[in-house]
């Protein structure tokens, strides 16, 4: 069956996906000796509030990507603020069960990407996740 028809599992483009890795990386944390982290803690009503640990220039506004596997090549971005405080909050729509693809990234770095399954609620990514 998985002979004559497309099963969805490779990308039709792979060739090209492949070659967007390395400038991926150019996003990614730059100094390892940084030690950037987050937590992120999101509220049943799609409140979602951040704070980075490690971060010498804090930035005035995040990017969290969520996305389903399925969908990873379409994620929902949602824009944190800073506050006063510190913390970055956003919000994003209602959230839908399965597994969820997590990045947190800024003009300058990126935080290594993680999957939650289940309903979002605290996820931990850099060295937030060795805690």
């Amino acid at each position: 069956m998985a002979v004559k028809s497309d099963d969805g599992l490779v990308a039709q483009d792979y060739y090209k996906q492949g070659l967007l890795v390395n400038e991926r990386l150019k996003h990614a944390a730059p100094d390892p000796e940084r030690r950037l982290g987050a937590v992120i803690t999101v509220a049943a009503g799609g409140e979602v509030r951040v704070n980075m640990e490690g971060l010498a220039d804090a930035p005035q506004s995040l990017r969290l990507l969520l996305a389903h596997p399925a969908m990873a090549s379409h994620p929902e971005a949602v824009t944190l603020k800073r506050g006063s405080d510190g913390v970055y909050v956003g919000a994003f729509a209602a959230q839908t069960p399965g597994r969820w693809i997590v990045t947190l990234e800024a003009d300058g770095w990126r935080l290594p990407t993680t999957t939650v399954a289940g309903r979002l609620s605290e996820i931990r990514l850099g060295t937030a996740d060795h805690s």
